[in-house]
């Protein structure tokens, strides 16, 4: 199984048939991704917990809308995915051997739109088994990077590995009337994309001395530590190939990566 990171943007990806990030995702099965997985597990960038927490469902996983403010259209969206209760163990397994401590289960919790707008689109059966990891703010990249390498096995296992967040996230600098790309975070997308297809993963996990304007691109790191998981569970020799580049409100890219272990 190769990893992927998907730049999930704005919760409108939901229902906007305009975003061209909505048109690559409905063709994911017949352009991207023709292998049916046994199982997803997502990282998104909208679950921050202290410590690595898996949502351990029996049943079919809720329908989270933490978003506010939005179309009422929105709010009526299913995405009714079976849980992965048995993928959950597993996951908590393989982090707790590699040394991440006590890894934690919420039996509640459903799918944030960091996981379900986007596999909406991808898999809008819903028939998949869906587990979700959470992302630790308080650590760095390179930690999520391990975090990746520790749960590289589940690729021989069926498991599609998939981060959710954006490669620019920056809601502050957001232009909904400009029609050009903000430069400084068009200047860090290009640096992205030029890093991760000449491998320098280093790079990228110490992406915030760098990379240019860091903290302009990614002010909190939440959206961004999904890639790093990804791309760590490809491998150190991973080939990665950029799947879809767009930006909407002037300042967040919708740059979409697939990581191919060598």
């Amino acid at each position: 199984m190769d990893t992927f990171f998907l730049s999930h943007g704005s919760p409108t990806l939901s229902i906007d048939e305009s975003l061209p990030a909505r048109g690559f995702l409905k063709s994911w099965r017949s352009k991207v991704f023709q292998v049916v997985p046994r199982a997803i597990l997502i990282i998104s960038g909208h679950w921050e917990t202290d410590s690595p927490t898996v949502n351990v469902i029996n049943g079919r996983n809720d329908t989270i809308y933490d978003f506010y403010g939005f179309p009422k259209p929105m709010y009526k969206l299913k995405y009714p995915a079976p849980g992965a209760p048995n993928l959950a163990k597993r996951v908590r397994e393989l982090l707790q051997n590699a040394g991440f401590g006590r890894v934690k289960e919420d039996k509640t919790r459903g799918l944030d739109h960091g996981a379900w707008v986007p596999l909406m689109l991808m898999y809008p059966e819903a028939d998949i088994p869906v587990c979700q990891l959470s992302v630790q703010t308080n650590k760095d990249a390179t930690y999520h990077y391990n975090m990746g390498k520790a749960l590289a096995p589940l690729r021989d296992e069926g498991v599609l590995i998939i981060g959710s967040g954006s490669a620019t996230h920056n809601l502050r600098i957001l232009n909904r009337e400009s029609q050009n790309v903000e430069k400084r975070a068009l200047d860090f997308d290009t640096w992205l994309t030029h890093s991760l297809i000449n491998g320098r993963h280093d790079d990228v996990n110490n992406y915030e001395e760098k990379a240019p304007n860091a903290k302009i691109a990614h002010p909190w790191p939440d959206h961004f530590y999904p890639l790093h998981v990804a791309l760590g569970a490809a491998g150190e020799q991973a080939k990665a190939e950029l799947i879809h580049s767009s930006w909407s409100y002037a300042a967040l890219s919708y740059s979409s990566y697939r990581f191919t272990t060598a």
